[in-house]
This record gives C-alpha cells, sequence and structure tokens, in this order.
C-alpha cells in the first residue's frame, strides 16, 4: 500500500527532517523551513499569540507547496549517537587541551611552534568545513589553511619539540575528522573514515618557527 505521507527517517533520499506527500507531483515540506518562515511571520506582527503562530504555519506550508525549491543534497546527515559523541569528545579535549596550554604558558623553557599539514579521507567540501570549525575549537590548535585540492588542514601547533607530539597532533585531528563524520556525514563518508589514516609523504608540508 503506496504512503500519504513519507518521513526523512523512512526515505534516506529526503533531506533531514522533512516530509514528502504521495502524488503525481513530488512535493516535500521542509520542517527547519517551515519552522523559520513561521517565526518571520510572528516577527513582523511583533505578537506572540496562538493565532499568529497557526496562521504563520499554515502560510508557509501554502508557500513552501505553492513554490517548492529545487532538491540540494548537501551531504549533511544527522546521526543523534554521532552528535552526542563528537560534543562529548569536543568537552574533554577543550578542557585536557586547555590545561595543557596552560602548562605551556607558565613553563620555565620555551617551545617551538610549528605548521603541520594533516591529509584527511573525506573530501566533501562540509566534512572538510566541518572538520576544520572541530579543529579550530580546541585550544592550542589553530588551522591557518584548508587545502582542497587534496583534502588537506594545515595546522598551527603549538608544541613541536618533538616528533611525537607532531604525530599526536595529527591523530587528534584524524579523531575529530572520524567524530564529526559520523555525526554529519553519509554512509560512505563513514566508511572512508573507518579506514586507516593516510601516511604522510612528501606532498605534506611542516615548518617550524
Amino acid at each position: 500500500m503506496r504512503r500519504l505521507i513519507t518521513l526523512s527517517y523512512h526515505n534516506p533520499e529526503l533531506p533531514p527532517f522533512s516530509i514528502q506527500f504521495a502524488g503525481r507531483r513530488r512535493r516535500v515540506l521542509d520542517l527547519p523551513l517551515i519552522a523559520w518562515l513561521t517565526l518571520i511571520w510572528v516577527l513582523l506582527w511583533s505578537t506572540l499569540t496562538w493565532a499568529n503562530v497557526v496562521t504563520g504555519a499554515v502560510v508557509a506550508v501554502a508557500v513552501c507547496l505553492a513554490f517548492p525549491l529545487p532538491q540540494v543534497d548537501l551531504g549533511l546527515r544527522l546521526h543523534p549517537w554521532g552528535v552526542l559523541r563528537l560534543a562529548g569528545y569536543l568537552l574533554y579535549d577543550m578542557y585536557t587541551s586547555g590545561v595543557k596550554v596552560t602548562r605551556q604558558i607558565f613553563a620555565g623553557h620555551p617551545h617551538r611552534p610549528a605548521v603541520i599539514g594533516v591529509p584527511l579521507r573525506c573530501r566533501s567540501d562540509l566534512m572538510l568545513a566541518a572538520t576544520a570549525v572541530s579543529v579550530s575549537n580546541l585550544p592550542g590548535g589553530s588551522v591557518v589553511e584548508v587545502r582542497r585540492a587534496t583534502a588537506t588542514l594545515f595546522l598551527h601547533v603549538l608544541d613541536a619539540d618533538r616528533p611525537e607530539e607532531l604525530e599526536a597532533a595529527r591523530h587528534s585531528v584524524w579523531k575529530l575528522e572520524e567524530l564529526t563524520v559520523r555525526a554529519f556525514g553519509t554512509r560512505e563518508e563513514i566508511d572512508r573514515v573507518s579506514e586507516p589514516p593516510p601516511a604522510g609523504g612528501p606532498g605534506i608540508e611542516e615548518e617550524r618557527t
């Protein structure tokens, strides 16, 4: 029996949090877009009432049905367990990295910073940007360049006294890439990050300052 309404949970080809109506013409309602249009309607009326909310929702649905937007797949998938794992890791790593940076500041001997290149396994623009944002949120490391052609992040690290520290920084980026993809990536991208990290070669730049 054909379903009259299909949720995005049952059809992975639909955008996240959307509803598809059966019929000769494909009609898809993007729930976040409807919520945003409803909010704009309420703000225009400057009064938060049930009447304004219901009227705004009806108008938003009518506009989306009358003027459907073309389907664009951004490659974004939401995996709740992956999002929780990523958030927990970021909070833990922000704490430990903050402690480490504080120790470096008050240490008696100077540390040598460096810029290292870290090749990633995923090449989609969305996952490259998401991984770069995740890395930049941690104290002690900042992304100075994203090379899209080779899917490489160039990262400024504070502690480059030993090769082990540089290797640990690379593994930290690969860990964040894996967690980010498992939180927001497609099935193909999740399979990619399940593979071993790429080995550093002549194309990976490293510069001590």
